[in-house]
């Protein structure tokens, strides 16, 4: 069997995370005499160009998205050609945390596991499925880690991702993803949830307050192109990818995410919609004749979400257009917690 000595990664990154893994990898690589050739999804005329090639070592590397590998990537897989007698291994970073001395391991969901069979089906070898703990970037859930922190996990990580690229240069397998399976299988409704509905919701909380200067960084910058302007203002449409990178290098800290809009349109959907709704039509009575009691739960959470989706899409046209108005737009801007200074924004060291 031809020896395989080149390596070959397509990664998608947001604030930098999974661009450090792939660098990482690339170099252990390369210090073992490997040719390698990295693809950023972002640029979809560069990853479409390449045709596979035979007794080639293939990887994709990604952050988790609401346990689920990020869309843009999870697509690219599916469209990806079928093995020539290659091998493949997929890393997902995830939201890492340290609780004094201790790291805490984010959680993958379906991350890998869907990717990895999609890669079976299509006659790849799964060397390696890694995730890696960097630090959580998901400031519009919680504020950016302190840089102390930031800079402790990253020193944490290195030397592992280090360690797995040594093993699969030299041939060996590292699952170790599936150390972490029932965790992630009982976690698949929510990321069957995000992947159908939550992504689009997120990508609806955006907005630019006062402080934009029109730099269009934030246009510019955009890994998947998802903003635009509209009444001179940027516009977050469906294509987000909720991957935080124009929040978090936005100059003026003038992005922030309108906690106070999806609390307030979650209560009002449910008081004057889904209330009124199932109650003038009988759909709660339905949904308790349903057996078993799970299948009325899915359900009526399904529905739920979808009217929420819906009504996210026609209010957040007016709310784009009434951030216009100061008063409206201090409403919108003070009622988000990415507001306030304590809540710090995220970039991934570029010095490991």
């Amino acid at each position: 069997m031809k020896q395989i000595e080149k390596l070959v990664i397509y990664y998608y990154s947001g604030t930098g995370n999974a661009a450090n893994v792939c660098r990482w990898i690339l170099k252990v690589a390369t210090d073992k005499g490997w040719a390698v050739e990295s693809y950023n999804l972002a640029n979809r005329e560069q990853h479409l160009a390449q045709p596979i090639e035979a007794h080639v070592l293939y990887g994709f590397i990604a952050p988790t998205h609401g346990f689920n590998m990020v869309p843009l990537m999870f697509h690219f897989i599916l469209r990806f050609p079928r093995a020539l007698n290659n091998r493949v291994f997929i890393v997902n970073t995830r939201g890492g945390l340290k609780l004094g001395r201790i790291f805490l391991p984010g959680l993958s969901g379906s991350a890998q596991y869907l990717s990895a069979l999609i890669l079976l089906f299509k006659g790849y070898k799964i060397q390696g499925m890694y995730p890696v703990d960097l630090p959580s970037n998901w400031i519009l859930l919680h504020p950016g880690l302190k840089s102390k922190v930031v800079e402790s996990i990253y020193e944490h990580w290195y030397s592992r991702v280090s360690h797995f690229a040594r093993q699969l240069i030299e041939g060996k397998s590292n699952h170790r993803a599936l150390f972490h399976l029932i965790q992630d299988l009982l976690i698949s409704p929510i990321a069957v949830l995000y992947y159908l509905m939550g992504r689009f919701i997120l990508a609806k909380s955006f907005v630019a307050g006062s402080a934009c200067n029109n730099c269009s960084l934030c246009v510019k910058e955009c890994p998947v192109n998802a903003i635009k302007w509209v009444d001179k203002r940027p516009f977050w449409t469906f294509r987000c990818e909720s991957c935080m990178h124009c929040m978090n290098v936005c100059p003026q800290r003038a992005i922030e995410t309108a906690h106070g809009y999806l609390i307030g349109t979650l209560v009002l959907i449910k008081l004057a919609l889904l209330i009124g709704l199932f109650g003038e039509f009988g759909i709660d009575s339905f949904f308790e004749q349903l057996q078993p009691a799970w299948l009325s739960g899915l359900l009526s959470l399904l529905i739920s979400s979808l009217i929420y989706l819906l009504m996210m899409l026609f209010t957040y046209r007016f709310l784009h257009g009434l951030m216009r108005y100061r008063w409206f737009e201090r409403l919108v801007i003070l009622t988000s917690l990415t507001h306030f200074k304590f809540w710090r924004r995220y970039q991934a060291p570029k010095t490991f």
